[in-house]
């Protein structure tokens, strides 16, 4: 992995997100970056409310004294091919290159069922086939492969609810199929809510993991979602992702993680929820504090 400090910043969807439209609507991107930065957090993830074009980023940035950690690239790769991909990604790619993010978050929503795959219940969750694992694996590759050489971004990819990589033995077989080009994004929310230990993951692929989510969630209202088979905007509105510290979460083995040589990259707190039922600069501090804690601060 690249050799960069590891460092703590934050994701908007705790003030604004980017599916359920009215939470945190009239919440403009400088308010979250004010915030953010006021409490002491040093780079930011984007969002929906921010500016596409890499020169506006630039001067968001730099007012508000913070660094871009990265962004959210939602691909299609278990659909499409590498050329139609890359050209996708293209204005994507060169925005967080030109403000110096080092990894690409990729989410994997090809083959996400209906036309509002979120508001499907939980069990709907896609699968590739035994027979179509390889090929889109070396699809993944030869994408993370040309992410780097053109634009100097590693591949973070998020294994998450709702998608194809999912399970334990998904995020397996992912790692399985695919080279060192692919990295794996480790979301403690997702990771946990999608029923894999922490520390096994860790164990298995922590030599592939570059880039770290701490996301927390609410035991009894994430059960009572699986029970019903609720769909994940579900789960968001009832709030079952907190931030780190207010929900059931053992992070030791993370932060052990984190600590060590195996891992240089940044700490990024991240958790959707509704900003008029859990203030977003609140619940950003008391995530700051609550990492710092593990830290000894």
């Amino acid at each position: 992995m690249a050799p960069y400090s590891l460092r703590l910043g934050i994701n908007p969807l705790g003030w604004t997100n980017d599916v359920i439209t009215e939470f945190g609507d009239e919440t403009p991107v400088e308010t979250f970056i004010a915030e953010a930065a006021a409490i002491g957090y040093e780079g930011v993830e984007m969002g929906r409310k921010f500016p596409t074009d890499r020169h506006a980023v630039a001067g968001l940035l730099a007012d508000g004294n913070v660094d871009l950690v990265s962004g959210w690239y939602s691909g299609r790769l278990a659909e499409i091919g590498v050329a139609d991909e890359l050209a996708n990604v293209a204005n994507h790619a060169a925005l967080l290159a030109h403000n110096g993010a080092q990894v690409m978050v990729y989410g994997e929503t090809g083959l996400m069922p209906g036309d509002d795959p979120l508001n499907e219940p939980l069990s709907a969750t896609p699968v590739i086939s035994d027979a179509d694992w390889a090929a889109y694996g070396q699809r993944l590759t030869e994408f993370g492969e040309a992410l780097e050489r053109d634009y100097g971004l590693q591949l973070a990819y998020h294994a998450h609810l709702m998608m194809v990589a999912e399970t334990e033995a998904e995020i397996d077989r992912l790692m399985a199929e695919t080279g060192d080009a692919v990295g794996l994004l480790f979301d403690t929310g997702h990771i946990a809510a999608g029923g894999r230990g922490l520390a096994r993951v860790l164990a298995n692929h922590g030599h592939r993991i570059n880039h770290i989510h701490l996301k927390d969630i609410r035991r009894d209202v994430f059960a009572a979602i699986r029970e019903r088979d609720d769909s994940f905007n579900t789960g968001v509105r009832a709030g079952m992702f907190t931030v780190p510290g207010d929900g059931c979460i053992d992070f030791t083995p993370v932060i052990d993680f984190a600590k060590s040589d195996a891992y240089n990259g940044w700490l990024v707190v991240e958790a959707e929820q509704d900003p008029t039922q859990a203030p977003s600069a609140e619940y950003a501090d008391k995530a700051m504090r609550t990492v710092q804690s593990f830290f000894g601060g």
